[in-house]
């Protein structure tokens, strides 16, 4: 068979609906935008772990949907969110990435978050406590009582993590949104608490949901050398995709073969509790974050999309909070041989994604990127994929096949033909 003309390229594969997508989803500058509005501004997101503002008045900031937070334990020990906004002039109040409120700054007293702007400040609890000549100024006609910063939904859950929701009235509870996936997961990370020793990020120029693709199939461990050693056996190709209502999907476990790698050992003395030794768990969530319990350690990637083009991707290694310095350095040098930026697996999986990323740059010609594998929904079936694309449909009311036509629900479709 020849190569393709265009006409032939850019022909609907032999697959049923579903099995394929429009690259468009990856590159189209108004598609993103929609995402942005219809998808991120109402998920729960994980924005950071409690372990990283530990004392009361440490802080974290973030964005999600371009909208700049911050995240403050306050003194009562309640994690809060709020817009990183002060509402006199809408300028960003914190510009650092963490630390704490409890020392005072040049323009501002301590335990109080400070608009460098005109030193507008706010408690732990977003309470406007001191407008600079607030009589001189507004008279009686506005006092601080009547300001304050805009509140976000904020929850601490699954393993410590803290997630935030843009929406005020979200549709669905944090755990009604992700209790079932992460029950597989949820004794071993739940037992006790955990802490961040590892995190480093990477703004890579592709698509964010090509990152969370890459995590949602196996096929591509072909790419990874570590793991076809290490893992390539009956049990691993065994291991079952299961499917999650809104967009969510697991992996199952195996035994992982760490000494059959040269220069590893097993790592079954520092398994977290519940779990059994060298055994590996995935959560793969929608939009597009990835929890991977391997053992010993604790991944979660956290993606903030930046544009069609590119994404921001955190990465987090956690352990046990209370390892003792042997523990915690063994833990620390499992976690980043597999998935440090100089590890066996991480750059493999960044390079995958890049390489799409600069096969499908806005403006470029559409074409068909293929989902339609199918082994018994094991880790080589692209079944997660599908299932994601369904539900990316579904928020985003277009068909990821073609994204020009409205979402339609396949179970209503079929019906429809059958007619």
């Amino acid at each position: 068979m020849s190569a393709k003309t265009r006409q032939q390229w850019n022909a609907a594969p032999p697959l049923a609906r579903g099995e394929w997508v429009d690259s468009r989803i990856y590159s189209d500058r108004g598609i993103f935008e929609d995402e942005l509005e219809r998808i991120f501004k109402h998920a729960w997101i994980p924005v950071c772990h409690e372990s990283e503002i530990p004392e009361p008045y440490d802080f974290r900031t973030a964005s999600i949907a371009r909208e700049p937070i911050v995240v403050a334990r306050g003194p009562d020990n309640v994690v809060r969110a709020f817009l990183n906004v002060c509402p006199h002039r809408g300028m960003m109040i914190e510009r650092r990435p963490s630390g704490s409120f409890l020392e005072g700054s040049p323009s501002g007293n301590s335990k109080r978050m400070t608009c460098m702007f005109h030193a507008w400040q706010y408690d732990m609890k977003g309470n406007c406590v001191y407008i600079s000549r607030e009589k001189e100024g507004y008279q009686d006609r506005l006092r601080k009582e009547d300001i304050g910063l805009r509140r976000l939904r904020c929850e601490v859950k699954f393993g410590g993590f803290v997630w935030v929701n843009l929406d005020d009235q979200p549709a669905l509870s944090l755990e009604e949104w992700a209790g079932e996936p992460f029950a597989c997961l949820r004794k071993s990370i739940d037992a006790e608490p955990l802490e961040v020793f590892h995190y480093h990020k990477a703004i890579i120029d592709t698509n964010y949901k090509l990152w969370h693709d890459t995590n949602s199939e196996f096929y591509h461990d072909y790419m990874h050398y570590h793991n076809r050693v290490t893992g390539f056996n009956d049990a691993y190709f065994a291991r079952k995709n299961d499917a999650f209502a809104h967009g969510h999907v697991t992996v199952g476990t195996f035994e992982v073969n760490y000494e059959q790698y040269e220069g590893f050992q097993s790592r079954g003395e520092l398994s977290f509790p519940h779990l059994p030794p060298n055994q590996w768990h995935m959560v793969d969530l929608f939009p597009g974050m990835n929890f991977n319990l391997r053992g010993s350690a604790l991944r979660c990637d956290i993606v903030t999309p930046l544009g069609p083009g590119k994404v921001m991707i955190e990465f987090r290694g956690l352990g046990l909070k209370r390892d003792t310095p042997a523990e915690r350095e063994a833990r620390v040098n499992h976690h980043n041989s597999i998935w440090g930026p100089f590890g066996r697996n991480l750059h493999e999986d960044l390079i995958g994604v890049t390489g799409q990323g600069s096969a499908m740059l806005p403006g470029s010609e559409p074409r068909r990127i293929l989902h339609g594998r199918h082994e018994n929904e094991t880790i080589h079936d692209e079944v997660g994929m599908r299932h994601y694309y369904e539900e990316w449909s579904r928020w985003m009311n277009r068909r990821a096949d073609d994204p020009d036509a409205p979402f339609a629900p396949k179970e209503l479709e079929t019906a429809t033909a059958a007619e």
